[in-house]
């Protein structure tokens, strides 16, 4: 008895260039500078704020939902929107570095944006990515640059917020690693309890507008300006 053979559609080809695409942009190995970033969870270690797993699940929890991560991917949603619309682009790159709280968080999302951008241009290059390095020619806030990135390439909007959502969630578990009291196993389990959490936050803020942007982690914001006379630190934010 043979086994039949199975063709993949072309359509089903696309799909998993797409994946494999969003993967490769969103992985550590992407040369974007991220492991110099803790997003003020440095001080909040320093502090006693983040001292072990269920700590660390609640910080990174609160920061997902009512902080940079649902900000991040409302933005990642709109410069998606944008594409190639040079003006629109620009105007939400404008919105989304002028609400970076302070100088680090500022340079934790402009670096990270100008080199994915820069990086991507180089190895996926393509007509549609071009207009948009034409339209950001200065600092690029990250969701804006890899929303940008996506829709240049035709890659679908929702599995874009969901993949930008985990990577966020993933980084700041990377961090924790190297400067809370946690292990890999731990880190593990936090990643795979808030991976429900992250589609269903990529999920409800798709739609919605600019003025939905917001946050409420004041502990964060104040620590990223605290953590800049950190007397002893790792992480440039």
């Amino acid at each position: 008895m043979t086994t039949p053979i199975r063709m993949t559609t072309a359509a089903g080809r696309t799909g998993m260039i797409e994946a494999l695409r969003l993967m490769a942009w969103l992985s550590p190995a992407y040369p974007v500078g991220g492991f110099a970033y803790s997003h003020g969870l440095e001080w909040a270690v320093e502090t006693g704020a983040v001292a072990d797993e269920a700590g660390l699940a609640a910080w990174l929890g609160d920061v997902l939902a009512l902080g940079a991560g649902r900000n991040d991917l409302i933005l990642t949603a709109h410069a998606h929107r944008a594409g190639g619309e040079g003006a629109a682009l620009a105007a939400v790159n404008a919105l989304a570095l002028a609400m970076a709280p302070s100088r680090e968080l500022h340079l934790e999302t402009s670096q990270q944006g100008r080199s994915f951008l820069d990086a991507t241009l180089a190895a996926w290059p393509c007509p549609a990515l071009d207009a948009v390095g034409a339209a950001l020619p200065g600092p690029v806030a990250l969701p804006v640059a890899v929303g940008a990135a996506a829709a240049a390439h035709g890659t679908a909007r929702a599995p874009t917020l969901a993949a930008y959502g985990l990577a966020f969630v993933q980084a700041i578990v990377s961090a924790a690693l190297r400067c809370a009291p946690i292990g890999q196993g731990a880190g593990t389990r936090i990643v795979a309890a808030l991976t429900p959490r992250v589609a269903a936050l990529a999920e409800a803020v798709e739609p919605l507008g600019l003025d939905a942007l917001g946050s409420a982690t004041l502990r964060v914001d104040l620590g990223s300006f605290r953590h800049e006379t950190q007397y002893s630190r790792i992480f440039r934010s």
